[in-house]
């Protein structure tokens, strides 16, 4: 018999969604099988929806060997540190992701993500323990691979279901994000705009439609103006909605592509003085401010964006 006992991080989740993680070799059709026949929960049977409760104790009649093989979690290649820290406490962590850098895994890329960077820090740092049974701090939002800025990542289940919620909210009060970007154009004036966008899957592009069209969900996007030069402009984006791929849609909507952004209509740009790339191929973005209630956190620009706006806007640097 091997018995687990339930601390903080694991407790407030369904019984079999636990076992699906703790037990991360065994088909699902054996977890539940388990259930039914192999574990107890405090001494007694329990339905797989059991929320488990902190000190909770399972029992699970299987052998030695069964456990081991059910357990064992498979070694990673450790992720080269890339990421800085912006902030961090005893619950959470804000961290700037650079440029080319997937924040979760994809087919693509598996191991060298910034979510495996954060993980082996913190592992190295004494803040985590690999050995819990089931929590993995993990971030409660994303940014695309080449959108560079912060990234919030919960330290405690807790946390993580908490800032993870925040996040979700539509129009939240607590939360405000700011972008900056390059744009096309000369954009002079604060916009407001309310649309709402709709996902192409097979092309991943959104198109934008009008606010009072069925279709789609609603985007909300707040663009003022910081410095407009003969072709380009710089700009800070505030977020009041959260849609993947909203800022690159909305400002093409209006005539205003981010540099770079060929999906949307940006135009490839090329360094004069051939001291950066950043944005040339791919949307010029920074996540730059987050308000998180009363705490403000910030991120500095990356080296290549202070060459690309004395190319494209001539001395205007942001400090």
């Amino acid at each position: 018999m091997k018995e687990i006992v339930i601390e903080v991080n694991d407790a407030g989740q369904r019984l079999d969604r636990f076992l699906k993680k703790y037990l991360c070799n065994l088909p699902l059709s054996g977890v539940y099988k388990c259930i039914r026949k192999d574990i107890k929960v405090n001494g007694k049977r329990e339905k797989e929806e059991y929320m488990l409760k902190e000190g909770d104790i399972l029992s699970l009649y299987v052998s030695d060997l069964d456990f081991d093989a059910w357990t064992k979690k498979k070694e990673r290649r450790k992720a080269k540190r890339q990421f800085t820290i912006a902030y961090e406490d005893d619950d959470m962590m804000v961290v700037c992701k650079p440029f080319g850098l997937l924040v979760h895994g994809d087919k693509t890329e598996k191991k060298d993500t910034l979510a495996n960077q954060v993980v082996d820090y913190l592992i190295e740092e004494g803040s985590y323990n690999p050995r819990e049974k089931t929590f993995v701090p993990s971030p409660v939002h994303r940014l695309d691979r080449n959108t560079t800025g912060l990234v919030v990542f919960g330290k405690t289940a807790e946390s993580l279901r908490e800032l993870s919620a925040m996040f979700r909210e539509e129009h939240s009060s607590r939360i405000h994000k700011y972008y900056y970007t390059i744009v096309h154009g000369q954009l002079k004036e604060e916009m407001h705009l309310k649309n709402k966008l709709l996902k192409d899957e097979e092309r991943n592009k959104g198109i934008v439609l009008k606010e009072d069209d069925p279709r789609g969900k609603y985007i909300e996007t707040i663009v003022r103006p910081i410095y407009a030069a003969k072709n380009y402009s710089l700009v800070e984006v505030e977020l009041v909605t959260g849609r993947s791929h909203q800022i690159r849609a909305h400002l093409a909507s209006i005539k205003h592509p981010l540099v770079g952004d060929t999906k949307y209509g940006g135009k490839e740009i090329s360094s004069k003085q051939g001291t950066w790339s950043l944005g040339r191929t791919t949307q010029a973005l920074h996540a730059a401010r987050l308000i998180i209630d009363d705490k403000e956190f910030t991120a500095p620009l990356p080296i290549a964006w202070r060459s690309m706006q004395i190319d494209l806007l001539g001395d205007e640097i942001i400090k």
